[in-house]
């Protein structure tokens, strides 16, 4: 499966359109992640903690787009969009869209 956020694929012609797909994830951190994540928003620097779980969502909300897109007879999603937001105060969600097609070489 082909995943690009750009509107077509390079040296690829899309045959067919499906239609859009969307995946989502919603991942809660848990209560120490959060404690230590707002120390290092206090002192500064990277919450590692924090960034592996967008990854992880990430991840997830993309395999759920890939998984719809199969199903439909699809070989690619072009134009993805992803978004990343919290739900209260511990909740991390990613969403992706695309426009699932079948692109011949």
């Amino acid at each position: 499966m082909i995943l690009t956020t750009t509107p077509n694929i390079e040296g690829k012609t899309i045959g067919k359109y499906f239609g859009i797909v969307n995946g989502d994830a919603i991942l809660g951190a848990n209560v120490f992640r959060d404690f230590f994540a707002r120390i290092t928003d206090i002192v500064g620097g990277r919450s590692a903690a924090y960034e592996k779980e967008l990854i992880k969502a990430k991840k997830i909300a993309l395999e759920e787009m890939s998984e719809q897109a199969k199903a439909m007879g699809a070989n690619a999603i072009v134009g993805i969009d992803l978004d990343y937001e919290t739900v209260g105060d511990s909740m991390l969600m990613v969403s992706a869209n695309g426009t699932t097609v079948y692109v011949e070489d």
